[in-house]
């Protein structure tokens, strides 16, 4: 009898243990389809694209990404004037102009670098956005100090951009610092992945691949257009995710940011097809000549404006970090005497600085007294290049 007993109790056991394990099983193996399911998708979206090809993510043009020593010598040891002496100037952020409602509008605030606060149309975007004081944990730190804006009042965010993974473009504190106050992330293809291991929703996060465009809202959309650059957040994951800069059309505007990139034919292509541009936001700065295929030169900065068709140039990632050997003030010392010479209007706001389109252009030329104190205090002026 108490054998039988002890016989039932063990079928039960079994019984239970087995239901257990069988029920954890089934929940466990239906979410990891799930998950596989979307992994494979995407991994799906990945290998279809054009640029992807044996494990990684193309240019165009081939270039050569192992940097010369000489150049990582010169990096570490020499300055030449690459940090101003003094704090460079800049503005209290008004956020009347980002928050603006109205349909015809276009306006941008610099916050140094390639971040910037868009309303484009009524649409609010914001760009590659930085907001520490370092670009990374071992980074450069910022010229101009702390931000000069409340980065706690930035909601009600239709669209933040990314344009690659590089750390002064695609910041872990930012994303989830801006994460609930966001509709959308729009990233490159591979990108989002990265975002999801910080806690933004796979729900809300768009990505691109070049040449495809997404609808944000009426009569607004936005397309991911090529550029010339690279990825990676470390030594093992060179660009095995995609860069892209962007065109965003709205209503009454219509504007290209260029994300990285060197100067390519692509400029000409995206003008072609998408152009004329209210208004493009180029990068000006961190470049030399042995990487000319990531990084434009200012004189090309100036020519890929006209590619684009633009009508005002905003400079970007210039007078923020330390990432080149070039004098901090060069690229627009550069850009300015190349804009003068082709009648590019070019606006030139310090950081926390507005710009409204047609309305409020800020083009003082700020920096040549403080290049003055650099100079006096520093290594004999960096002379300018001339594009061959």
């Amino acid at each position: 009898m108490a054998q039988k007993k002890s016989n039932k109790k063990y079928i039960i056991l079994v019984l239970i243990l087995g239901t257990f394990l069988f029920s954890g099983f089934t929940i466990n193996h239906s979410f990891n389809s799930a998950q596989y399911n979307r992994e494979d998708m995407r991994m799906q979206r990945i290998q279809d694209s054009k640029q992807y090809k044996n494990g990684k993510f193309h240019n165009r043009v081939p270039w050569n990404q192992t940097p010369a020593f000489s150049t990582l010598w010169d990096f570490l040891f020499k300055n030449n004037q690459r940090t101003p002496q003094d704090s460079l100037p800049r503005q209290q952020v008004d956020l009347t102009f980002f928050n603006q409602s109205n349909a015809n509008h276009l306006s941008a605030t610099w916050l140094g670098h390639s971040s910037l606060l868009i309303n484009l149309d009524g649409y609010k975007i914001v760009t590659d956005p930085v907001l520490e004081k370092r670009a990374s944990i071992f980074g450069p730190t910022r010229y101009n100090g702390p931000l000069p804006v409340d980065i706690h009042q930035l909601t009600d965010i239709d669209v933040v951009l990314i344009s690659h993974n590089h750390y002064d473009h695609l910041n872990k504190f930012s994303i989830r610092l801006l994460d609930p106050h966001t509709k959308r992330f729009i990233v490159p293809l591979a990108v989002g992945a990265q975002l999801e291991k910080w806690g933004v929703s796979r729900d809300k996060i768009t990505e691109m691949d070049w040449w495809e465009e997404v609808v944000i809202g009426p009569d607004f959309k936005i397309a991911a257009t090529p550029t010339q650059h690279f990825s990676g957040r470390s030594l093992t994951d060179r660009n095995k995710t995609l860069w892209a800069s962007y065109v965003l059309a709205g209503p009454q505007h219509k504007i290209y940011f260029s994300g990285d990139s060197g100067y390519f034919t692509g400029f000409k292509q995206i003008g072609s097809q998408y152009g004329p541009f209210d208004m493009t936001f180029l990068e000006c700065g961190a470049y030399n000549k042995a990487w000319r295929h990531i990084h434009m030169l200012p004189e090309e900065t100036a020519q890929a404006h006209l590619d684009l068709k633009g009508n005002i140039l905003h400079p970007i990632h210039w007078g923020t970090f330390n990432l080149s050997l070039h004098a901090w003030y060069e690229p627009m010392q550069r850009l300015m005497q190349a804009a003068d010479s082709l009648g590019i209007t070019v606006v030139t706001p310090v950081v926390g600085a507005t710009t409204v389109f047609k309305t409020n252009l800020p083009q003082e030329r700020w920096w040549p007294s403080l290049r003055e104190t650099s100079k006096r205090a520093d290594a004999p002026e960096v002379l300018p290049q001339t594009v061959p």
